[in-house]
């Protein structure tokens, strides 16, 4: 009985040995599978200045064959950007949420007579990635300047070859930020090593197939082996070892040597034009990765702002706000006052643009703003400006989720919808394809914006503030205007016109000469909107020019410049100086005459990347004493 024990408990041993090695196995597994995607992604974003990417005396030589580098080269273009745009899309929706990235190619003609060619979105406030477009309905395309049309994925397919687009076009305002922040690099004789280098590779695969001269192909391989060291450790010329420029002359000789015994050309000429082609490569990917980050850099929340919206938000329900007063809750709907209506879901920002208007304004008392934001940032609004006052002005925050209005049965214009801004190239008619582009930014109403007359009921008119403007004069005069019979009150933007995004809008229903105009600041007279029915005729357009939640996105553009064609009141354009979000070389007298400050673009003047000649303008009007402000560290 004895032995049949041990027997019958052989079999349970062997069940929990081999337990425990599938646990270790896993185990292993579960380390080895995250080893080798990071591998994966470091192969991926690894720099290709050198042709060879093991450089041990022993095995450095062995990707010089022709066919070796030829697949280096292609597998390199596809792994990469395979890796970069895979990385775009799985990081693409966890992203901010604020600003959509718009780029439309169109004709530059004085007369309005150009046609835009596409345009390129996306979701409201993710990174675009710079070379993809959403396709538009199975019924829309995109349109030519001859008149064809064609459907395209790509940016880089709607014009001839890459080196035709502008920078702008492909990468945005990244191109403007990259220029300001260019830093001169002491580098001239690493860059004469590189060049060295490649000539020495160029040569070397020849030079090696020469028996009679194995001294001078050895002595080659030894130099190159050396630079790739050296290069592979130092950026600038101060990290390079001492004895370098010896180096330099010797590897000079070498080349010099190896050119005097080289008589066929053609084997080295074909190895530069694909070093050439592997360093524009390395060099267009390094731009397209940069790009990306830094439209993520400003499209993402700057940590300090988050914990403030967090903190208010959790001491929103650990102290309950005091019952609201009564005579407070008539100014809301009193039409005799001055109302101001702000879409935001950034506390600091529209703090400030509250904040400058009151202290700039004459008389304050007669002020309400009503700030709309959604339901992620509503308590932490509520509890600001519960606990910060702005002279005799009424603060009031509404959550635009809650609101119960009738007659909505377009859910995208019951959801918090800021302005949306767009970026818009131009080459010139009649020039060629390599002409450098203009590139404009405007920036438009979003859906939101069209509930104005449904929200305020009994309100007469009320005055439109984006949450990226700093008020530097008093709006009172905006109230005595008379708009005769325009809806909407709004600055011209004349650098661009209808008629040059008539591809785009349509044929018919506008004036191709009607310049566009900006959001910002706007007044707008709810009277004249609701005789018109001016929501209705914008839904109409919306669903004419995009049947699909991505559609009308792209539908904004057109439905609002169609919406109020003829219903513009224009501004005088000392009212509002735009551009302070993207354009460096703004005149300081032009600053000093506008009465209201424009950060339109994408370095915000709350960003690290915003401009740091306009950042004094908006920081003035922070609310600096505010006890989270010094807790979440936002005035460092």
């Amino acid at each position: 009985m004895k032995g049949v024990g041990a027997g019958g408990s052989l079999p349970t041993k062997r069940g929990w040995r081999g337990l425990v090695v599938a646990v270790l196995g896993l185990v292993i597994l579960s380390m080895l599978v995250p080893l080798v995607f990071l591998l994966g992604l470091h192969n991926g974003f690894h720099s290709i200045g050198f042709v060879t990417e093991d450089r041990s005396p022993a095995s450095g030589f062995g990707r010089y064959d022709p066919l070796d580098l030829n697949n280096t080269q292609n597998q390199s273009k596809a792994i990469r950007s395979a890796h970069l745009d895979d990385l775009m899309r799985r990081l693409g929706p966890a992203l901010s949420k604020d600003v959509g990235n718009r780029i439309m190619e169109a004709g530059d003609e004085s007369n309005g007579s150009g046609s835009a060619q596409s345009i390129t979105f996306g979701k409201n406030g993710l990174p675009v990635p710079p070379e993809i477009v959403l396709k538009q309905p199975p019924d829309a395309k995109n349109r030519n300047f001859d008149g064809s049309e064609e459907v395209s994925e790509h940016v880089k397919e709607v014009t001839a070859t890459e080196s035709e687009k502008s920078c702008q076009l492909e990468f945005g305002s990244y191109c403007i930020w990259c220029e300001e922040h260019k830093e001169e690099m002491n580098d001239s004789i690493v860059k004469k090593m590189k060049d060295q280098l490649f000539v020495a590779r160029a040569y070397y695969p020849s030079v090696a197939k020469l028996p009679a001269h194995d001294k001078l192909s050895h002595e080659l391989k030894q130099n190159i082996q050396e630079f790739e060291r050296v290069l592979s450790e130092t950026t600038t010329d101060a990290d390079l070892p001492p004895y370098i420029m010896k180096s330099l002359q010797k590897m000079e000789i070498t080349i010099t040597k190896a050119k005097a015994i080289v008589a066929d050309c053609n084997n080295v000429d074909k190895k530069l034009r694909q070093i050439l082609d592997l360093a524009e490569d390395e060099a267009h990917f390094h731009m397209k990765q940069s790009a990306f980050l830094y439209h993520l850099a400003v499209q993402t929340m700057p940590k300090s702002h988050h914990c403030l919206s967090m903190r208010l938000t959790v001491e929103y329900f650990r102290s309950p706000l005091p019952d609201k007063d009564f005579s407070v809750a008539e100014k809301y709907v009193n039409p005799a006052l001055h109302h101001y209506v702000i879409f935001s879901n950034n506390v600091l920002a529209s703090s400030v643009v509250i904040n400058s208007t009151v202290m700039q304004a004459n008389e304050s008392g007669s002020q309400v703003f009503h700030v709309l934001t959604d339901i992620q940032n509503y308590f932490a609004m509520k509890l600001w400006f519960s606990r910060n006052s702005y002279k005799e002005a009424t603060i009031r925050v509404l959550n635009i989720e809650d609101l119960n209005l009738d007659n909505h049965d377009t859910p995208s214009l019951l959801h918090l919808s800021l302005p949306e801004e767009f970026r818009i190239s131009f080459r010139s008619a009649g020039k060629s394809p390599s002409t450098k582009m203009r590139t404009e930014y405007i920036s438009v109403f979003g859906h939101s914006h069209f509930l104005l007359p449904d929200i305020f009921k009994n309100l007469k008119k009320v005055v439109v503030l984006d949450d990226d403007v700093v008020v530097r004069r008093d709006l009172s005069p905006l109230w005595n205007l008379d708009m005769e019979g325009k809806v909407n009150g709004a600055v011209q933007f004349c650098a661009v016109r209808l008629g040059q995004l008539k591809n785009y809008l349509g044929e018919k229903g506008f004036e191709r000469n009607s310049c566009t105009w900006l959001s910002g600041l706007n007044i707008v007279d709810l009277v004249r909107w609701r005789e018109l029915n001016i929501t209705e005729i914008y839904r109409r357009l919306l669903q004419t020019h995009g049947s699909r939640e991505e559609s009308l996105r792209a539908g904004l553009l057109p439905a609002s410049f169609l919406t109020f064609q003829n219903l513009v009141y224009p501004l005088d354009g000392s009212w509002v100086l735009s551009g302070l979000g993207h354009d460096y070389s703004i005149d300081s007298r032009a600053i000093r005459r506008a009465a209201v400050l424009h950060y339109n673009g994408n370095m915000k003047p709350w960003l690290e990347l915003g401009i740091p000649n306009y950042k004094g303008f908006w920081k003035k009007f922070l609310k600096r004493e505010d006890q989270f402000m010094s807790e979440c560290n936002v005035n460092s």
